[in-house]
Formats: C-alpha cells, sequence, structure tokens
C-alpha cells in the first residue's frame, strides 16, 4: 500500500493511499477503453484540466499530453470541438464528490493508479450512462466517419470509451 498525498490548486494536504496495481483490479462493471494516458495524449478537456497537479501522477501520463496551463483550448481535444461543462455545473448538479473537486476523470486518474473508494460506484454507474451516446452515433453516422457528431465523439473520450472504433 502506498500513500499519496496531494499538494495543488484544489487540493492541500488531501491524502490517500493506493491499494491496487496500477490498471488491474477493476469492479467487473468498469471497463474504460483508455487509460488516462491515452487520453491525454489524444487530447480532452481542452488541455486545461491537469495541468496543475501532474505531481500526483505518472510522470509517463504527460509525456506527449496535449495541455496548456494558461487556457482551455478546444483545439487540442482529439476532435477540436468543445465537449466540456464548466465545473459550476457539475458542482451545482451534486456530481462532485470533495475528495475528488475536479470530477470524474480525476477520480478515475486516481482509480487507475490503484485507489479504491467509497464514491467508487456511484462513479461507474455515472460512466456506464454515457454509453447512450455510443447507440447515437452507430444510429446516425457512418462507420468510421470521425467528422459526424465530434462533439459526441468527444465527450465520449472525456469519458475513457474510444469513440475513433465507432
Amino acid at each position: 500500500m502506498r500513500k499519496v498525498i496531494v499538494n495543488d490548486k484544489m487540493q492541500k494536504k488531501y491524502t490517500y493511499f493506493l491499494t491496487e496495481s496500477e490498471g488491474r483490479n477493476f469492479h467487473p462493471d468498469f471497463k474504460p477503453e483508455l487509460t488516462p494516458k491515452e487520453m491525454l495524449q489524444l487530447g480532452v478537456f481542452g488541455g486545461k484540466y491537469m495541468t496543475d497537479c501532474k505531481a500526483e501522477f505518472s510522470k509517463k501520463w504527460f509525456k506527449e499530453a496535449k495541455l496548456n496551463s494558461k487556457i482551455h483550448d478546444p483545439k487540442l481535444n482529439f476532435f477540436e470541438v468543445n465537449a466540456s461543462q464548466p465545473l459550476s455545473v457539475w458542482r451545482k448538479k451534486g456530481w462532485i464528490h470533495p475528495d475528488d473537486p475536479r470530477g470524474w476523470f480525476q477520480w478515475y486518474c486516481r482509480y487507475f493508479m490503484g485507489r479504491r473508494h467509497e464514491d467508487d460506484l456511484r462513479q461507474i454507474k455515472r460512466w456506464k450512462a454515457i454509453k447512450r451516446h455510443i447507440a447515437q452515433i452507430k444510429n446516425n453516422c457512418f462507420p468510421g466517419d470521425l467528422n459526424c457528431r465530434r462533439k459526441q465523439r468527444q465527450a465520449l473520450l472525456h469519458w475513457a470509451y474510444d469513440s475513433r472504433k465507432i
């Protein structure tokens, strides 16, 4: 078991423990298609998401990540569109757990690293609910047409679904 202490813009002295091996022993209902490293390399969240918390995660994740510490830049997203809602919207809807103030992707990164948490089942349920967008792409786009429903495809990337394969 490894102890992680977080000190970034949103959390000071937050501590958690890694009780599983990185990328292993996921809940049987949780089968993400992309790792956090792959997501960051493809381009997600306008490149702004993880710029102040790199010390918490593996340096390998950030080697080819598309990041911009100054602004949210949709051109850094794989599909070059904005598919994000402001964090304020997520807070207002009650989707943010206090231990993961950046939201689902922060939870996923920590889960991937090996943290197990009281919020896991809720977050996995939310991840599964996003799958409905896959059906909409399949029903409205030709297979492999990455220009069709780019915003939905980008949103799926934000949730670790590889919409390039649809």
